[in-house]
């Protein structure tokens, strides 16, 4: 069962959100947000799997309380829904622990499935956000490498993250890496646990934070 909890200023929208997870095999809702701040104390005294959280909330918003969920339950997976266009969003969520974002007007089937995704550990992290991260790197500053190093990776591993932070999806990184399926998640998972990721969405912060790739050609 996928407990989730959904935090969002507007009441009917959290009551939308509650029928369509309840009706739903395999799906729970532990709790409802009406703040930042509520989010967090639910997500410490319920411990759901995943967070559906807004972005704009009264008290905290959204990025702050994901930084709070995250960084206390690790185990505890957040998906940013916003009505809002990503630009500005994207970066700030994704460093503090979102693993996904989904628009509010998406299609009840797609939220459903974007729960899924996020409870089983990957990341949403489609190409265009992807997109969206690389051009936020490019609008800031350089910056120091951070202290989190590369210097545990294999050659091919880092091959991996660098095509990772491109944007390439696993069946592209076994095609163009000529690799089975099976040995890309094989690298994705070393990735991870080396890198001490929590998903996909860290691992491309984390090649670029590092100096991996840059969003200049070398």
């Amino acid at each position: 069962m996928i407990r989730v909890l959904v935090a969002d200023d507007q009441a009917l929208l959290r009551g939308s959100f509650r029928l369509l997870v309840e009706t739903s095999p395999g799906m729970e809702v532990v709790g409802e947000a009406a703040t930042g701040a509520e989010a967090v104390e639910l997500a410490a005294s319920e411990r759901p799997d995943v967070v559906l959280m807004d972005i704009r909330m009264p008290e905290m918003d959204g990025i702050e309380a994901t930084r709070r969920v995250t960084a206390a339950l690790p185990a505890t997976r957040i998906l940013i829904l916003t009505t809002f266009d990503l630009d500005e969003y994207v970066y700030a969520a994704l460093r503090a622990g979102a693993s996904g974002f989904l628009l509010k007007d998406t299609p009840p089937p797609r939220l459903l499935e974007a729960i899924q995704v996020v409870a089983s550990g990957d990341a949403l992290l489609a190409p265009s956000v992807t997109r969206r991260l690389v051009a936020e790197f490019a609008r800031r500053p350089p910056s120091a490498p951070a202290a989190r190093g590369l210097e545990g990776l294999t050659g091919r591993e880092r091959e991996v993250l660098t095509l990772i932070a491109r944007g390439l999806s696993n069946a592209e990184l076994a095609g163009h890496l000529t690799l089975s399926p099976a040995t890309i998640k094989t690298h994705i998972g070393r990735l991870l646990a080396k890198l001490h990721a929590r998903d996909r969405a860290q691992l491309v912060i984390a090649a670029y934070e590092t100096g991996l790739v840059t969003t200049r050609p070398r």
